[in-house]
């Protein structure tokens, strides 16, 4: 599978100078971390889920989590489980050929889909998420043969006290499996978010992560909890970044867990909540400049009208402070992530100056696009995160922007 792969390949020609990479469940971790994009999230319990996940990545959505925690409640979770191991029953018997383990690009030859089809979906990277470590260890049991289609566990509320726990039931799960199975660890508990605790929580989550370091395929965010600890709950509006309990937070942990020095991890982005259209308070926050031409103002205003416009917003500011993908709870979000996800020419032709071999030296050079200073010393960790999004994401010619992908990405 990759990025864009439901589109046709005649418009992702023109719209990608260097199009996304292929990977498959069985890439190098570090790959698979900065793929994850938009990872959307199902509760556990849905009816048919084998259908919606293929649904879903004939759509474009390449990471998913099955959750069986926060998002069905304590009576259900029996039930969770059970339809988990049905769907992936369903989903591993009706898969067509190619597409097991996370998936390649499979589906339907190309003269059966008509002309100039986007690639078959494959099987996206699939997560459970848990309550408890038994249930890694019996979920992986359970989950039989069905077990290759799993990439690993989503573990909430993590600390060092109870992610110790989750990961040695990991490193069980991978005996029963014969395979590798990632972590995804949630920061999201009251002591991270606590002032006075924070520092020794945040010293206790790098010393377990990086004794585990081989199974831990990234961090996420917990912004919802972090907001509940105080009665909060941001409005369409806002950012995550505006709420300032929330924001200090998350640049401490971008600064303990986000290093670019060989200790750090890829650290997604805190779920979007809204997707309804809902009476609106302050100005729009959506630019209008990159609207301008043709019919993008219409796309423009539907963006407002469903409140995308603050999503759109925060994404940037995600990168900004040093996130990357993010956690989504509904699909027309995930265009929106993967477009804001590409890397523009402009990006991608700094890197690239600052990382010729002839520049090991450092020094100071003008950009080929003229408008800003590159230098290669302080700029070369950036230069390197950009290559590897480029990697995952393409490289967007010069002429295009995120309005151009979204567009294509919404049709595709």
């Amino acid at each position: 599978m990759r990025h864009f792969g439901h589109i046709p390949s005649t418009v992702r020609s023109g719209l990608f100078h260097r199009e996304p990479v292929e990977f498959t469940a069985d890439s190098p971790a570090g790959t698979l971390a900065v793929a994850l994009g938009a990872t959307l999230y199902s509760p556990a319990t849905r009816p048919r889920l084998a259908d919606a996940i293929r649904k879903q990545a004939a759509r474009g959505v390449v990471s998913m989590v099955l959750c069986l925690e926060d998002s069905i409640g304590d009576e259900d979770v029996q039930a969770g489980e059970a339809n988990l191991v049905q769907e992936f029953r369903r989903l591993a018997t009706e898969a067509p050929a190619g597409t097991e383990g996370g998936g390649t690009a499979g589906g339907r030859p190309a003269e059966d889909q008509g002309e100039d089809p986007g690639e078959g979906p494959g099987i996206p990277l699939l997560f459970i998420r848990v309550r408890d470590p038994r249930q890694i260890t019996d979920l992986t049991t359970r989950l039989g043969d069905t077990v290759r289609l799993l990439s690993g566990f989503v573990l909430p509320k993590f600390t060092e006290a109870r992610g110790a726990a989750f990961l040695e039931a990991l490193a069980r799960a991978e005996h029963i499996a014969g395979r590798r199975l990632y972590a995804m660890p949630v920061l999201e508990s009251p002591e991270l978010l606590h002032l006075e605790t924070r520092a020794e929580t945040l010293a206790g989550i790098a010393a377990i992560t990086d004794k585990y370091r081989d199974r831990v395929l990234a961090l996420r965010l917990g912004v919802t909890d972090f907001c509940s600890a105080y009665g909060l709950r941001r409005s369409p509006d806002m950012t995550a970044y505006d709420v300032k309990v929330v924001a200090h937070v998350i640049a401490d942990v971008v600064n303990v867990l986000g290093r670019a020095d060989g200790t750090g991890f890829t650290i997604t982005g805190p779920v979007w909540e809204y997707f309804r259209p809902g009476e609106r308070m302050f100005k729009p926050q959506l630019r209008r400049s990159p609207f301008l031409e043709g019919r993008a103002e219409d796309l423009r205003t539907a963006l407002i009208e469903h409140d995308m416009d603050g999503l759109l917003r925060e994404i940037e500011l995600d990168r900004a402070n040093g996130l990357l993908g993010k956690t989504c709870i509904h699909p027309t979000h995930v265009v929106p992530v993967h477009a804001l996800s590409v890397v523009s020419h402009e990006e991608w032709s700094d890197a690239q100056d600052i990382l010729r071999p002839e520049r090991d030296g450092g020094g100071v050079l003008r950009s080929a696009y003229t408008n800003k200073m590159n230098e290669v010393k302080p700029h070369r960790a950036w230069a390197e995160r950009t290559l590897l999004r480029a990697d995952a994401f393409g490289v967007a010619r010069e002429d295009v922007g995120f309005v151009e992908l979204l567009t294509a990405g919404l049709a595709g």
